[in-house]
């Protein structure tokens, strides 16, 4: 879409020659952006292109160190996020800000209470909260605190909480990553009728189907530079964007070799946890990877936790190289050579205030008698690190490091195991194309070397690229298993919506 083409030419928001520096990187630089009423703009980089420093100056949670930021023609300055609100900005940020111990509702309107004569309006705040859950489809409890809530349920109250402001900009930062296709495509719906009324919206996603769906313009960010803005018409295709956020041919965009399978190293047998899921059997080979496909909610990742012990099971059994797991701890588990790499890394994989090395060697820690030796940890960190191809010192904070290698960290804490069998959840969630190559690969190196795999993926051309066979769920059954040859993104999606499970 060009600018004449938009409702209003005048843009909401324009960023001119912004500059961002951080100790030691210069995390923007010289940007120029301008963001239109009545456009859904999205923005596309790597992990460490700039795209987070990027969204947080434009909400005012970091300062330009160079460069003016205009609303409709006049130069502001943020002092934090409150200004960007009180100058009708918005933001849904990638990691939620929700508050666990509140409920839905409380959250929906923390800080925009209504009050009558000094009084908090509880009935009017009630009103509002619904009204905006309803419109995103909001299933659940909105009286249950946040945290007894699903990721994907969370996700929506991040949403309409947003929504709900009346911003006339909305920053959407990985909005559907937790969602379900449904709730993704209700969201998109919402988006539009948000554009439609003159709306700005920003749009970050690295699935490109998404921007191909929604996105009106496109910037892509490279080394905190923008590398070009341009119209998503028909001229635009996915290779022609990854070239210009890369700067680099990527390989693996077509499925590896098939291989020879081994002996079965993950093997689960009528395993029930009531309420999450039910009789369910599988098994897992060495050198295969085997996806679990399904909607947000079919038991997935409550399947993992169940085999791995996280969570206690009423019925069936796990056998890893034929031999029964007869009191699954998470210890237990890990003893018998089973990690799992579980989807929220960041909460549950990693310790985002300890270094890159104490991460690594968490799962094996490097001394004797309860001390641990800072050197070996530093040498083991080091051999891990070569073999995940991460760059740069092992002594940096795991919280300062991009999604991407975030990911690796938690992938050689495990390798610093005997681990043979690998749950991945969600292994490329909030990474970029790059990183996702990268990992694909690590993902199948283990494969090769004689690993089972089993990865938990809600991207389904994720699930054809990477899997030997794809298992589906749906309401905490398995519902179909197909083979790589017979598998389509129509057919699973049909299984994923079957009417009862068979």
């Amino acid at each position: 879409m060009s600018t004449d083409t938009l409702p209003n030419p005048v843009p909401y928001l324009a960023l001119k020659g912004v500059t961002k520096e951080f100790p030691g990187v210069r995390a923007l630089n010289n940007v120029d952006l301008e963001l239109f009423p009545g456009e859904i703009h999205v923005l596309l980089g790597e992990n460490g292109a700039g795209k987070s420093t990027l969204l947080k100056t434009m909400f005012g949670s970091h300062h330009p160190d160079a460069g003016d930021i205009r609303v409709q023609g006049r130069v502001v300055r943020f002092h934090g996020p409150h200004d960007a609100l009180a100058n009708g900005i918005a933001m849904v940020h990638q990691e939620m800000s929700l508050i666990p111990q509140l409920t839905a509702i409380q959250n929906m309107s923390l800080g925009r209470e209504k009050s009558r004569v000094g009084f908090v309006d509880m009935a009017g705040r009630r009103v509002d909260a619904l009204k905006n859950l309803s419109r995103l489809g909001f299933i659940g409890d909105p009286d249950s605190p946040i945290s007894e809530l699903g990721v994907a349920q969370q996700q929506i109250v991040e949403l309409a909480r947003a929504i709900a402001t009346d911003a006339k900009l909305v920053i959407l930062d990985e909005p559907t990553a937790s969602l379900s296709l449904n709730e993704t495509s209700r969201l998109f719906d919402i988006l539009r009728e948000l554009r439609a009324a003159g709306h700005t919206l920003v749009f970050v996603s690295h699935r490109m189907t998404e921007i191909f769906q929604l996105g009106d313009r496109v910037t892509v960010l490279r080394d905190g530079e923008v590398v070009r803005t341009l119209p998503m018409t028909g001229d635009v295709d996915e290779n022609f964007l990854v070239n210009l956020m890369v700067g680099r041919t990527l390989d693996g965009a077509t499925p590896p070799p098939a291989r020879v399978l081994g002996e079965e190293l993950l093997t689960v047998e009528g395993l029930t946890r009531p309420g999450a899921f039910h009789d369910v059997s599988l098994t897992v080979r060495a050198g295969e990877i085997v996806g679990l496909a399904g909607m947000v909610g079919a038991g997935r990742t409550e399947l993992a936790r169940g085999i791995v012990g996280a969570d206690p099971t009423s019925a069936g059994r796990v056998l890893v190289a034929g031999k029964e797991l007869r009191r699954r701890t998470p210890a237990s588990t890990i003893a018998a050579g089973v990690a799992y790499l579980t989807e929220d890394r960041k909460g549950q994989g990693l310790v985002m205030s300890m270094s890159v090395a104490s991460n690594m060697t968490l799962s094996r820690l490097p001394g004797r008698l309860g001390w641990i030796s800072r050197r070996r940890q530093l040498g083991e960190a080091v051999r891990l690190q070569q073999r995940v191809g991460l760059k740069g010192s092992v002594t940096r904070l795991a919280g300062t490091l991009s999604g991407g290698n975030q990911q690796k960290v938690v992938l050689a804490k495990w390798l610093a195991t005997a681990a043979k069998v690998f749950i991945f959840d969600e292994p490329t969630r909030g990474i970029d194309v790059g990183a996702k190559s990268e990992i694909y690969a690590l993902m199948e190196q283990l494969a090769e070397r004689g690993a089972a795999i089993l990865m938990i993926s809600s991207e389904l051309p994720e699930v054809l690229r990477m899997s030997s066979r794809i298992l589906v769920m749906k309401k905490g059954e398995l519902v179909a298993e197909m083979s790589r040859e017979d598998a389509t993104e129509q057919a699973i999606v049909a299984a994923a919506n079957l009417e009862t499970a068979k």
